[in-house]
């Protein structure tokens, strides 16, 4: 059955993540998805393969892309089927299934337009095995992206969010733009929600890094930072739309 009345889809984008997937997918609870789609971005180590064995659907895209490009395909599948609500949540087991009905509740109780997950309206010890450089990135990312789109938020890196699919097919928003294929897709979606005055929230949801000297993202350290930085100034100061 719907969860409350509503068609939810659950997007996975995942590159390499058999290690951590089937644990993602086992978590997973039951009865508040219509569906589970793994966006496999041309993983060589047999991510689709498990994905399809614990039974989620699976788009292939035959090679790496980019992050928000499998996002995006997400997305469009979301629309395609007439989904109203897209739930996105990253393949490396970061991230906690079992909140995902604190994203829906607020669009379903509420008729929020848009919800994204942050750590930091709560216990952010979750931070200590993170470096420096990123403790202080994640927290200044979204002091800059309010100060665009004057509106005090707490979070803006995080890929845990919940989105009506109507808010997609507004065509101020353009996702196929190719600059956005990795990184930025998140930020630019972000940006332009908030200027165009959807109704938005953040809800409280964990993050489960493992111990320090442990891998903890697959984000090259300058490179990947500048592609979520940029969408801010872009988009902020009208250069894209």
């Amino acid at each position: 059955m719907p969860y409350k009345n509503k068609k939810v889809i659950l997007i996975i984008p995942a590159w390499n993540e058999c290690r951590n997937l089937g644990e993602v997918l086992r978590k997973i609870p039951p009865d508040i998805l219509d569906k589970v789609l793994v966006v496999d971005d041309g993983s060589t180590d047999g991510t689709a393969a498990l994905a399809k064995k614990a039974e989620a659907q699976v788009k292939s895209l035959g090679k790496v892309h980019g992050v928000g490009y499998a996002i995006n395909q997400g997305y469009k599948i979301a629309i395609q089927e007439n989904f109203d609500i897209a739930v996105v949540m990253a393949g490396n087991n970061k991230d906690n299934p079992q909140e995902i009905h604190r994203l829906l509740d607020p669009i379903c109780d509420s008729d929020y337009d848009f919800v994204m997950g942050s750590r930091f309206l709560g216990d952010s010890s979750w931070g200590n095995s993170m470096p420096f450089y990123r403790r202080l990135a994640i927290r200044l990312h979204p002091f800059l992206v309010g100060l665009i789109c004057r509106k005090k938020i707490t979070e803006s890196t995080n890929g845990f969010r919940a989105v009506k699919t109507d808010v997609l097919r507004d065509t101020r928003i353009q996702l196929n733009h190719s600059w956005l294929n990795r990184y930025e897709l998140e930020v630019y979606l972000l940006i332009k929600i908030l200027m165009l005055g959807f109704k938005t929230t953040e809800t409280l949801v964990s993050k489960t890094y493992p111990k320090a000297g442990i891998e903890i993202t697959k984000m090259k350290p300058l490179v990947d930072w500048w592609r979520m930085l940029y969408p801010i100034f872009l988009v902020g100061l009208g250069i894209k739309k």
